[in-house]
């Protein structure tokens, strides 16, 4: 059966050979001596690595040779920081070097940009976060916050949110030296489950409830915050986010039907 030929970077994917274990062991053992040409072979050998890494950035607006180059550079160093005494596989020893110059590549040239008006409020609200701590000696409530700059709950929390990072979907949430699980795992794929009806009238039901409301049905429901978590952030207790969900919850049940 012939192979099938993809060129990355001037590199024919299919002329690409394999190490197996008992060779990459070798090669390391002359690497070790200052075999540089082993070194060499050890890159060449784990390209299909680097590609395997990819797949699941194949269908990203990023250029794949770009992300190629970024991977090959966290393999070499693996191999540089790699030693034989570790006791495991090279691969499980490299995946996670590969992944983390794909991560920090894509995160330094993330192609999501949050608002001007928003990046100035939440650095206002940061501002003044940071002289009511200085003033009453303890951390303030985002009501406390919203209160003293004129705008909402909401409005604070929505802008405070926007600094944080976004997390890649290809993000491994879990290791355990042999099959990576991603996060892009854990989420549902299945477009049936809601048609375009259903997904229309969610969105109108979620814009007509108090900002409140909707603020904490997103947050408990789309991003996974807990109660507490939430009761902490907006300066309410837990028992009161539990109502807000609930009443949320019933109103959004009430406009659908």
């Amino acid at each position: 059966m012939a192979r099938h030929k993809v060129d990355i970077c001037g590199v024919n994917t299919a002329d690409i050979k394999v190490l197996s274990n008992e060779e990459q062991i070798e090669l390391f053992k002359k690497l070790q001596s200052g075999d540089l040409k082993a070194k060499e072979e050890l890159i060449n050998g784990n390209l299909k690595l680097v590609l395997s890494i990819l797949k699941p950035y194949n269908n990203r607006t990023d250029n794949l040779d770009d992300l190629f180059q970024v991977g090959c550079i966290g393999l070499i160093k693996a191999i540089d920081n790699f030693d034989l005494a570790h006791e495991v596989r090279f691969s499980t020893y490299a995946v996670p070097m590969i992944l983390g110059e794909i991560k920090r590549y894509l995160r330094d040239n993330n192609s999501i940009r949050i608002s001007r008006s928003i990046k100035d409020l939440a650095f206002k609200a940061l501002k003044t976060k940071e002289e009511l701590i200085n003033k009453n000696g303890k951390e303030p409530t985002v009501s406390e916050i919203a209160a003293i700059m004129g705008v909402t709950d909401f409005e604070v929390s929505h802008a405070l949110n926007s600094l944080k990072d976004t997390i890649s979907m290809f993000e491994p949430i879990y290791n355990d030296g042999g099959d990576i699980i991603y996060l892009s795992d854990q989420l549902c794929n299945n477009e049936e489950i809601y048609g375009l009806d259903e997904k229309i009238s969610l969105k109108n039901a979620l814009n007509k409830l108090k900002p409140k409301e909707k603020y904490i049905l997103i947050e408990r429901y789309l991003v996974g915050k807990t109660q507490m978590e939430l009761a902490e952030e907006i300066g309410i207790s837990q028992a009161q986010i539990s109502r807000l969900e609930k009443n949320g919850l019933l109103n959004i049940k009430k406009l659908i039907d």
